[in-house]
């Protein structure tokens, strides 16, 4: 086994940075990717067509990991140009390789990152070097809870626009069956159906699919 030598990293340095990517992968996909968006729109989703467990938890996150990857793939793909297969050729140290790898996904979080969150986290952290800094320049501990809460914020907005058409259709039921004096049978077991019925007929999952993925172009 190789140790380092001439400052180079070795295979027993690589692979305490893959193990440490393993561990904090899933906090990596949760704060520096759209998967946090597109679980929250399913499940705003979900909640809408007023299913309690359908689709299941498993299937929701399925969905949105592979969304997730096909959005990504770009970003991933330079990541892995520029820094992951210099570093496996040994062209490049650790400490490169963390640059290098930084530098796409900051371009992605900022690029979905509004002004204003950016803004209110470079005040919060009472720096003034941030402030004559450019977007690009900002280090990670100010890009990153930018954009969850950019993230956070659209997918809100996302889900209580979805609600709307399902709301209606409630308000409907409710009010006929009121008028009908079916006042003892619940609205959700009639306006259900329906409310299945219209997500389907206007492909709904499509929509909402090419909708999130093309937020992000």
């Amino acid at each position: 086994m190789e140790f380092i030598i001439n400052g180079e990293s070795s295979d027993v340095v690589k692979m305490i940075i893959v193990l440490t990517l393993i561990s904090v992968a899933p906090f990596l996909l949760l704060m520096m990717t759209c998967f946090t968006r597109i679980i929250i729109v399913l499940s705003f989703l979900r909640n809408a067509l007023g299913l309690q467990q359908t689709p299941p938890n498993q299937v929701l996150i399925g969905l949105a990991l592979f969304i997730t990857f096909f959005i990504m793939q770009p970003v991933l793909t330079q990541v892995n140009e520029t820094a992951l297969q210099p570093y496996n050729d040994g062209l490049i140290e650790t400490e490169e390789f963390l640059d290098r790898a930084s530098v796409p996904m900051k371009e992605f979080m900022l690029k979905q990152s509004t002004g204003d969150e950016v803004e209110m986290f470079i005040s919060l952290s009472a720096d003034e070097a941030f402030e004559a800094m450019e977007a690009e320049d900002l280090p990670m501990h100010i890009v990153v809870p930018a954009f969850m809460t950019s993230e956070l914020k659209r997918a809100f907005l996302i889900g209580f626009l979805l609600f709307i058409p399902f709301l209606i259709i409630d308000l409907i039921v409710s009010s006929t069956l009121m008028s009908m004096g079916m006042i003892m049978l619940p609205p959700v077991m009639i306006s259900l159906p329906f409310k299945v019925m219209l997500f389907v007929v206007v492909d709904g999952w499509g929509l909402l699919m090419k909708t999130l993925v093309m937020t992000y172009n």
